[in-house]
């Protein structure tokens, strides 16, 4: 049974850079600072408090300082990859293009809880009180890796083009009515609202391009295109510069050793291996058996299933092969079964409500994942962002001003999945199930759910591009076909399948969001009406309501971390009562296999492992593990 992945592929955050270190979305920044008629300057923000590490401070106290440089990292890919354009949507980016740019700020590991932002290609930035505007300092010692400094006018073109190119980047910062360069080396961003405090800091995460390598000509004496895919190796900033690569087969990323960041403190103990390598595996059970044949160092194992049986081989029994578990605290998600609301049949939320009662999940987590897994029941599992109980307080006060618009359960019952577990329980799911049908219109005939008003029997294609997915996807459809469904189990190749969810053509697929401890703008590319008819947006189901589009603004609106929580807790509960989708599982911690060559920090950061980010190569630990192949 696969969880799905923590930090989805770029296609599900509809963002066109594959991260090296996938960070959480900021909002409600709390910025510390003087009330005065002109802002001050500063180093850095938090969401909520005081930012740990002050202006003076060397190195952040999750790393090593003197972590040694060098060494060799291989990591795995699925899928391939046929550009490095890092911004268009359409294509296949290669995996770990991140680390090839620097961003003008960057969420330290150890304050996810509160966001806190440090400085990189920007020194210093400032917005007034009512958030209505945003500008940062570019740190003169910013560099691109020919040599020339990164400009206030390289952001203001990045932005641009972003906005142009990308129709997610365009809706994700629909409120800034301007960017602009301004004396100093300071570039300022504009919005059309105020109170807004998420904005000042999600222009931050602005993938920085250099507009005069894009805007120049090739090797060939050919003009570049901004707006077209290649696969010519770009011109960077960051720690890494591509090495070598086979288009969808492998790429090799090699440390820049005069890189301009070294000393920064957000960067000090990072990026130690002299070359990081991406092997593309187009099926994942051959991945899982490269990985034990040592053809790659490090896997994140998604699948309980797999965690419980498939390690038991004579590395892992020797010490060569560690598994090690961590603790996931940095971040919360929904992964489900999601019907298209765009079709008809899954407009009555009896319907999908009935959906949910056929889904035996604790059958299902026993036999095939030793019960690893815990069952989802909200859309910010794995956080403290949840709805719980009843409504209480302000998360009460704010569901009454919406009361008549909102399911009346939201008031008075506790949402609960079904469970089931063992045959009367299922039974007795599958009858409710039947009675939520026949409520909405349907009717059983000969064992069929057929629909009165077309003759046809209820019919849900379930697509899905992981084999190893069939696993939970039987036994669901078996107790569907139970209650009159007929289901068409359609495995497509991955390209196919990212395809068709963009385009809205599927009935119902696994889906995942991943989601911050500081929810905020994105919740309306998530759940908001505007983004349900926009191809690739992450509204998959196709949401369209007007209460809960009141409530992610209560969200994105909101004053201190106490409005957030009651409104996210408000928004939650009213998604949950819609039974928009069939909550499936997650784990709360993250299970990772290495090969034993690796060294970490004594003092690891609370809310990420972060492979291999701040490990390095262990020459002694190699010795004894083999020298990589």
């Amino acid at each position: 049974m696969t969880a799905g992945p923590k930090a989805p592929r770029p296609v599900f955050l509809a963002l066109a850079a594959s991260l090296f270190l996938a960070l959480p979305v900021v909002a409600l920044p709390g910025l510390v600072r003087a009330q005065t008629a002109e802002p001050a300057w500063h180093h850095a923000t938090a969401l909520a408090g005081t930012p740990k590490y002050g202006p003076d401070a060397k190195h952040f106290d999750y790393v090593n300082p003197d972590a040694p440089k060098g060494g060799i990292v291989r990591l795995s890919d699925t899928g391939g990859f046929d550009t490095f354009n890092p911004i268009l949507p359409k294509g296949n980016s290669a995996r770990g293009l991140g680390l090839m740019y620097d961003s003008l700020m960057e969420t330290a590991l150890d304050e996810v809880d509160i966001s806190a932002s440090y400085g990189v290609i920007a020194d210093a930035m400032r917005y007034p009180d009512d958030y209505s505007w945003v500008e940062y300092r570019i740190n003169p010692k910013a560099r691109w890796h020919d040599g020339k400094p990164i400009t206030a006018a390289d952001v203001v073109w990045s932005f641009q083009k972003a906005i142009e190119l990308s129709p997610p980047q365009k809706f994700y910062y629909k409120n800034v009515v301007k960017a602009e360069e301004l004396p100093g080396g300071i570039v300022r961003f504009e919005f059309d609202t105020k109170g807004n405090r998420e904005l000042p800091h999600i222009v931050s995460q602005v993938l920085v391009l250099p507009q005069h390598w894009w805007e120049g000509v090739d090797a060939k004496g050919e003009k570049r295109d901004i707006g077209r895919g290649t696969l010519e190796p770009p011109l960077g900033s960051g720690p890494y510069k591509i090495k070598s690569f086979v288009a969808n087969r492998d790429i090799v990323y090699e440390r820049v050793k005069d890189y301009w960041g070294e000393t920064l403190p957000i960067r000090v103990g990072t990026n130690n291996f002299d070359e990081v390598r991406y092997a593309v595996f187009l099926d994942q059970a051959v991945e899982l058996e490269a990985f034990k044949g040592d053809q790659y160092d490090f896997r994140e194992e998604r699948s309980a299933s797999q965690w419980s049986k498939a390690y038991d081989f004579p590395a892992v029994r020797d010490g060569r092969v560690v598994k090690e578990e961590f603790v996931d605290k940095g971040s919360g998600r929904m992964q489900a079964y999601v019907p298209n609301l765009r079709r008809e049949k899954f407009q009555d939320p009896r319907v999908r409500q009935a959906l949910n009662y056929a889904y035996d999940f604790e059958t299902t987590n026993e036999i095939v994942s030793a019960n690893l897994l815990k069952r989802i029941g909200s859309y910010f599992a794995g956080t403290d962002l949840g709805a719980t109980g009843l409504p209480e307080g302000l998360e009460l006060e704010i569901l009454e001003s919406l009361r008549g618009e909102i399911p009346d359960e939201v008031f008075t019952t506790e949402y609960k999945n079904p469970v089931g577990g063992n045959p009367q329980n299922v039974r007795t799911n599958l009858r409710e199930a039947v009675k939520l049908l026949t409520a909405a219109g349907y009717k059983l005939d000969g064992g069929r759910l057929i629909d009165p008003k077309s003759g046809e029997q209820f019919t849900i294609e379930m697509l899905y591009f992981d084999k190893s997915a069939e696993r939970n996807l039987l036994p669901y459809s078996k107790n569907l076909e139970s209650i009159g469904i007929r289901t068409i189990l359609r495995i497509v190749d991955q390209p196919q399948y990212i395809n068709r969810i963009n385009t809205r053509d599927f009935d119902m697929a696994t889906l995942v969001w991943g989601q911050s401890l500081s929810p905020g703008n994105e919740q309306r590319d998530f759940w908001g009406s505007e983004a349900a008819d926009r191809e690739q947006s992450r509204n998959y189901a196709g949401i369209k309501n007007p209460a809960i589009d009141k409530l992610i603004d209560r969200v994105v609106f909101a004053k201190d971390r106490e409005e957030l929580l009651a409104a996210t807790k408000a928004l939650d509960r009213v998604l949950l009562w819609n039974h928009y989708v069939v909550p499936q599982f997650y784990s709360d911690m993250d299970r990772t296999v290495r090969w034993n060559r690796f060294g970490h920090p004594k003092t690891m950061p609370e809310f990420t492992y972060a492979f291999p980010t701040i490990w390095w190569y262990d020459e002694a630990l190699a010795a004894k593990t083999g020298a990589i192949k």
